[in-house]
């Protein structure tokens, strides 16, 4: 791909996000609750969409607020969030996170990606998401979908989410920064897809290398 298609690239992907469901981060982020964002974010992790949504909605009836879910017993996170992946760890991570929040940030959930790195359970995806989504600040968030596509397309050749993080500050057009992240996991999840992805119905096929792409449909 060529500097000057990723324009084009954004613009394909904006018109094709309306044909498939959006994220249930994305629609969290709608209302501007940070602390939402991040623990939604946290039962997202190797968490499919659908199982993330119906853990986040049980969980957010008991407790919307660092202070009512630092009260929360770990046992009662844990049945929440079931079925959710890793979900005992992960309720206990929500739990921490909760009162540290409490205790040392008056409740407030940091808007820095610094500061959210402090937190355990918390890496640079995380962090990127509840800075972007949260309180609409520039980042950029960087998920197997973005990696994948983003090197597949031949824009970047990186060999980790992290690397691609910092080579995609210098490359992407700062304007996509908060936009790539649902751009590409809705088109990663339905069109790009890991493994036999539809280059035969992929808008962006004229411009994408296909790099490392075997078998397609």
């Amino acid at each position: 791909m060529l500097e000057e298609d990723i324009h084009k690239a954004v613009k394909i992907l904006k018109a094709e996000a309306g044909k498939f469901k959006t994220p249930y981060v994305t629609e969290v982020a709608e209302r501007k609750d940070p602390f939402k964002v991040l623990i939604s974010c946290i039962l997202s992790l190797r968490t499919k969409d659908e199982t993330t949504a119906l853990a986040s909605k049980r969980l957010f009836t008991l407790a919307g607020t660092p202070g009512t879910m630092a009260r929360l017993s770990q046992g009662v996170i844990e049945k929440a969030i079931f079925p959710a992946g890793f979900y005992r760890i992960k309720a206990g991570t929500i739990k921490e996170i909760s009162k540290r929040l409490v205790t040392e940030f008056g409740s407030r959930v940091p808007d820095t990606i610094e500061e959210l790195l402090t937190f355990k359970g918390v890496g640079r995806k995380t962090a990127n998401l509840v800075v972007t989504m949260g309180y609409d600040k520039p980042g950029i968030c960087v998920d197997t979908h973005v990696h994948r596509i983003t090197n597949r397309w031949g824009y970047i050749s990186t060999r980790s989410p992290l690397e691609t993080e910092f080579e995609l500050r210098k490359k992407l057009p700062k304007k996509y920064w908060m936009i790539i992240n649902d751009l590409l996991v809705t088109y990663g999840q339905n069109v790009c897809r890991p493994i036999s992805p539809f280059c035969s119905r992929c808008l962006l096929s004229g411009i994408c290398e296909k790099k490392n792409v075997g078998a397609s449909r």
